[in-house]
């Protein structure tokens, strides 16, 4: 089971600490009595999905034996105007660098980390539309 537990500390200012030990702060802007001193917990999902994708991505690129010297993933939500204002739309760019890398198995490895193995997007599915493309970068 997984676990966290979070820290109100001042402020809009409070500190995440996962079962794993490390810890992360989130913070609010000054419109809503916050210092700007971390990430916003709606821009912590976007990383956890853009990190949950990543990892499964550059793995199986690895055993595929594929040269990988790069990845980049870009993810935008949109969020609904009325509140709770959940993300209605999750759009996800794959940028993956190497030398000589297969376009089929760049496009095998994103597709499984979206349809099979990826947790997050999992979570996620069913309250936001998730689109996915990647693109190929040739390393010099």
């Amino acid at each position: 089971m997984a676990i966290a537990k979070i820290k109100y500390t001042d402020g809009m200012q409070f500190v995440g600490e996962a079962g794993s030990g490390h810890a992360i702060v989130m913070d609010g802007d000054a419109e809503v009595g916050g210092s700007n001193t971390g990430m916003r917990p709606m821009e912590l999902l976007l990383v956890g999905l853009g990190g949950c994708s990543g990892m499964d991505v550059v793995s199986i690129l690895k055993k595929k034996r594929e040269n990988v010297t790069g990845v980049e993933i870009n993810v935008q939500g949109k969020k609904a105007e009325d509140y709770p204002q959940k993300y209605t739309d999750i759009d996800i760019e794959f940028v993956i660098t190497g030398k000589g890398l297969s376009e089929e198995a760049v496009k095998r490895a994103v597709q499984l980390s979206m349809d099979k193995y990826c947790s997050v997007k999992a979570t996620l599915e069913g309250s936001a539309k998730i689109n996915f493309t990647y693109k190929i970068v040739e390393a010099s």
